[in-house]
């Protein structure tokens, strides 16, 4: 007979951890007497990172005895107390190779349906003083699961758990958790999976892109059920010589550079949007590594980026200075997950000064396409003098019948034209947005100088935009997650304190920074991107999830620990790997 041994709940707390402050509910104490639970909580319950925990399909987690004693066994532990995992309900009975995802349970008067296995975090291992734990409990088929509150109502310490209801479709908890984590995910077996009705959300969406992948690209390698989307088109790492066939001036401070095969061979061709890495010599210290948009065509012909000469920015004025016409530079394969997708919804292409490059890629293969949708092209610039591929961007809209575009000049100059060069003067805005009439089901593509992405993000959001219709191109790094950290301070990338002048160089293409790698002091990549403020994406720390997987533009690493399934080839986990020669990094 299964019961219910304890209830734990636990409201958010700050606490300490590698100097930062985490906001964390994962400290959950026993409750005497009984406890009413409702649809997303236990009374006096709650979880300090509603984006990872908590919801309608987490509402409860429950963690089994027989597990305590498991890993008691294997920790040589005997100091874990109720709770320690971060479970609501210690349980004892309900294996998860026995329970199965859309199985009912009575406890008390209240009744549940099984969601989803737990997704593990960092911060399980700094509850339970482990800070493999997070791996462990995947690897081991011992996650623990959620309930749904289906009913309402009380519970307490010693209630019988009865079932009275199943799911049509057989899936243990342990094995829907090896589904999406191990390397082996078997067609039928996520077809199944998706026939569950009571699957979460999040478990489906990830099942549903395995199963993309699959149709899609039967090479493709690594997870991409887990994979984020800034790592979802992974390339060959390594850099090509390419010539410089031309250079153009396209405004005051912006050039191009169209980029060919020596010997004229095909070049991968790009998906609109995507982008390059130019690896540039120097005399002294290391080379500089920059990305750059492709601001042409697609073609397998060659490459054309563009690129601003800010007054002290190093590699712009590198190439504005020394690269001419017939030079070699080294160029990667065209990444990156800012891209266009398919499909019939309107399209917003929306940027500000050299921000318009990713999205006059996407605005020539909707021209190219002859695209039927409503496509809306908003810029924003200083003057005339300083908006780059005017021409070319009301040659493309000409193609498109539902096109119309939408220029603001920040400071006209006096020989701007109204109604010609520009539409309006000022800055773009949320009023803007009404006025041109972008439909609210629309696909943005968003990309610019940091303040105004921050911006017009806002705006976005106060006119209505699904925050998932926004797609962002950030040049100088993503958009980091680092779930539960508060209070830190932003800062720009920078070498760190205890800089080493030997060992390989770990360079981070969109942040500008290069360091020597110091095994004395850094556990993994991670780390070391932590210590220069690079931005960084990660949730588990210890190769599980995926969170924090990345382009590996150049170089080899090494895995401790090995994560349970590898990355995509051409990508890495920062979280948990350690360069073995220099290495270019998409962070």
């Amino acid at each position: 007979m299964a019961r219910l041994l304890s209830v734990n709940v636990g409201l958010p707390r700050n606490i300490a951890w590698k100097n930062r402050t985490i906001r964390t509910g994962i400290w959950k104490n026993p409750v005497h007497g009984r406890c009413r639970v409702g649809r997303l909580n236990l009374d006096g319950d709650g979880q300090g990172d509603l984006g990872g925990h908590g919801g309608e399909q987490r509402a409860v987690f429950v963690y089994q005895i027989e597990a305590y004693r498991y890993w008691q066994k294997q920790l040589g532990r005997t100091d874990f107390v109720h709770g320690q995992f971060g479970e609501n309900f210690t349980i004892e009975g309900l294996p998860d190779d026995a329970v199965c995802i859309g199985d009912r349970y009575q406890i008390g008067r209240a009744v549940f349906e099984v969601t989803q296995p737990r997704v593990t975090c960092y911060r399980v291992g700094i509850r339970t003083n482990e800070p493999r734990m997070p791996a462990l409990l995947t690897s081991s088929g011992r996650p623990g699961f959620y309930f749904r509150v289906l009913r309402e109502g009380e519970v307490g310490a010693g209630d019988e758990i009865v079932k009275v209801g199943e799911a049509d479709e057989r899936i243990t908890v342990a094995e829907i958790n090896a589904l999406l984590y191990s390397p082996n995910h078997p067609r039928d077996r996520l077809e199944r999976a998706l026939r569950i009705e009571a699957l979460s959300q999040g478990w489906r969406a990830s099942f549903e892109a395995l199963l993309q992948s699959q149709t899609t690209d039967a090479r493709r390698s690594g997870n991409a059920g887990l994979a984020p989307a800034a790592a979802s088109h992974p390339v060959t790492p390594g850099f090509r010589p390419l010539v410089v066939a031309s250079i153009d001036r396209e405004a005051l401070d912006v050039i191009s550079l169209s980029l060919q095969h020596p010997d004229r061979e095909p070049l991968p061709p790009p998906l609109p949007g995507q982008y390059v890495v130019l690896r540039l010599p120097r005399t002294e210290g290391p080379p500089l590594i920059r990305s750059y948009s492709i601001s042409g065509p697609r073609s397998t012909e060659g490459y054309r980026i563009s690129v601003k000469i800010e007054p002290n920015g190093a590699a712009g004025n590198y190439l504005n200075e020394h690269i001419h016409a017939g030079d070699i530079v080294e160029v990667s394969s065209p990444r990156g997950g800012f891209t266009l997708e398919s499909g019939e919804r309107p399209v917003v292409l929306l940027s500000a000064g050299i921000g318009a490059t990713p999205v006059l890629a996407m605005l020539y293969a909707l021209a190219a396409a002859r695209a039927t949708r409503q496509v809306f092209w908003l810029h924003a610039a200083r003057d005339g003098r300083h908006h780059p591929f005017a021409h070319e961007v009301r040659r493309l809209m000409l193609a498109l019948p539902q096109g119309r575009s939408f220029v603001c000049y920040s400071r006209p100059d006096p020989r701007d034209k109204l109604g010609e060069d520009f539409d309006a003067p000022g800055r773009l805005s949320q009023p803007a947005f009404e006025d041109i009439g972008i439909p609210h089901e629309a696909d943005v593509y968003l990309c610019g100088p940091a303040r105004f992405m921050a911006d017009m993000k806002q705006a976005l959001a106060a006119f209505g935009m699904s925050p998932g219709r926004v797609h962002m191109e950030i040049f100088n790094g993503g958009e980091s997650l680092t779930p539960g950290i508060v209070g830190a301070a932003m800062r720009a990338p920078h070498p760190p304190k205890d800089a080493a002048d030997s060992g390989p160089l770990v360079s981070f293409a969109r942040s500008g920074i290069a360091v020597h790698w110091k095994p004395s002091a850094y556990a993994s990549i991670l780390e070391l991107a932590e210590a220069c403020d690079v931005p960084v994406r990660w949730s588990c720390r210890t190769g599980v999830c995926h969170n924090c997987e990345s382009g590996l533009i150049s170089g080899a690493v090494a895995y401790e620990p090995l994560p349970l399934d590898q990355p995509a080839d051409g990508n890495l986990l920062i979280c948990c790997s350690q360069p073995v020669r220099d290495v270019v990094i998409d962070l």
